[in-house]
């Protein structure tokens, strides 16, 4: 039976939750849903999904109508959060009366459901109401006296909005275990409401290469001669996502081998600070950068490489380690959150300890030496990841969620309710 389904996700910048949500929404649409997509206002300079949404369209013209709310913002703000809440997500809800309301990410989950569940208190009728978690809201504790104090504050007031947030809705999808492991060790929710479901991604560019995005020619394009040895990432150049780590790990080994590039794919606010300290360290001209690009390139720029590095010190299930598989290449990424789900250690890649910079060296290094084990890492992966991480299998383990959300919302379940 056909569904209103309303994603609501606080930004729809190029990255991978606004991707699984993106493809989410294509898949149901797909099926013969109605669906709608809120989101934030988009700027900066970390790209945009919007263009792809509203062009989107199904065989027989279906699209995904989109509604954008000034007031859903990232950081905390009570002025614009309780305007957001209170005159766009009440109001958007009670206009559309959806059959299923899934949120994501931490600002627009808990204002999004707390928005639904209210609206069904007040008319009688709730709404499937389903939660995506992309990632850890909290942050690494780190830094001196001071800011610590401040990112500990921070993160009691994520887990005290989480816990209320958990008792609002019906079903919590995690992507990863690890996911579902951290919130349930901070008391946010019950364990009969989460499920795992992988995020999809579109894998068949990853798996057969377009014309002209062969790892050759793809290397040609980038200047990258036969004999290099490229170590990429695809990340935001901002914080927390391990480029400063990566310099500091190779940049002796840039020095010492000219045929060692770095492969850095995407943009973000830290640029201009990390093309600097590059330079400082004497390996600018190893460094490549493609800044922003289209997620259809993204394939055969990861193609081209020897190595993924991942060193990100918070993650979710982080996409570009599946993708890098997909492509044939190995990872190399902090044992982080989800990470060891997808670079499980001397099976699909290598894990290194969360700031080990020799260990990540180390790691890189190995696999320089031993071209046959990255093959045979990389490969082990592979098929794996073309199920398990497919959009259509994704889309299809949601069909179960808001199936199973519906009989709880439509018999006056609550949230942890045993299924």
């Amino acid at each position: 039976m056909p569904l209103k389904i309303l994603h609501i996700s606080t930004r729809l910048i190029l990255g991978g939750s606004q991707e699984n949500t993106v493809l989410s929404c294509e898949g149901q649409a797909r099926l013969g849903h109605d669906v709608h997509l809120a989101f934030g206002p988009i700027f900066g300079p970390e790209g945009s999904m919007l263009e792809r949404v509203q062009n989107f369209r199904t065989d027989d013209g279906r699209g995904i109508t989109t509604h954008e709310l000034p007031n859903m913002v990232r950081e905390v703000n009570p002025f614009k959060d309780h305007f957001c809440f209170h005159h766009e997500l009440k109001r958007l809800i009670r206009e559309l009366q959806p059959d299923v309301v899934h949120t994501h990410s931490s600002k627009a989950g808990v204002l999004g459901r707390w928005a639904a569940w209210k609206f069904g208190a007040n008319n009688g009728k709730r709404p499937a109401i389903v939660h995506t978690i992309h990632g850890p809201p909290f942050m690494p504790i780190e830094g001196g006296a001071i800011s610590r104090t401040k990112i500990k504050a921070k993160n009691k007031l994520y887990e005290v909005a989480e816990k209320v947030a958990a008792k609002r809705c019906h079903t919590i999808v995690s992507v990863a275990d690890a996911m579902t492991e951290q919130f349930l060790a901070r008391g946010i929710g019950e364990p009969n409401q989460y499920i795992t479901v992988r995020s999809g991604m579109e894998t068949q560019p990853y798996l057969h290469p377009a014309a002209g995005e062969s790892r050759d020619e793809m290397r040609q394009s980038l200047g990258i001669g036969e004999s290099d040895f490229v170590v990429g990432t695809v990340a935001r150049l901002a914080q927390h996502k391990g480029h400063d780590d990566l310099l500091d790990a190779l940049a002796d080994d840039l020095k010492t081998n000219p045929n060692w590039k770095l492969l850095w794919v995407g943009d973000g606010w830290w640029k201009d600070r990390l093309m600097t300290k590059a330079e400082s360290l004497g390996v600018r001209e190893q460094l490549i950068t493609t800044g922003l690009v289209p997620p259809e390139r993204v394939p055969g720029l990861i193609r081209a490489m020897d190595v993924l590095a991942h060193p990100s010190w918070r993650e979710g299930l982080p996409r570009t380690v599946p993708q890098a598989l997909l492509s044939g290449v190995c990872p190399v990424a902090y044992d982080v959150d989800g990470t060891k789900e997808a670079c499980r250690h001397e099976e699909t890649g290598l894990l290194v300890s969360k700031g080990d910079i020799a260990g990540l060296r180390e790691s890189v290094c190995r696999l320089y030496d031993d071209p046959e084990l990255r093959t045979r890492l990389a490969a082990h992966g592979h098929a794996w990841c073309k199920d398990e991480f497919a959009a259509e299998t994704m889309v299809r383990r949601l069909e179960d969620v808001y199936r199973d959300a519906l009989v709880l919302a439509a018999g006056g379940g609550c949230a942890g309710d045993e299924r």
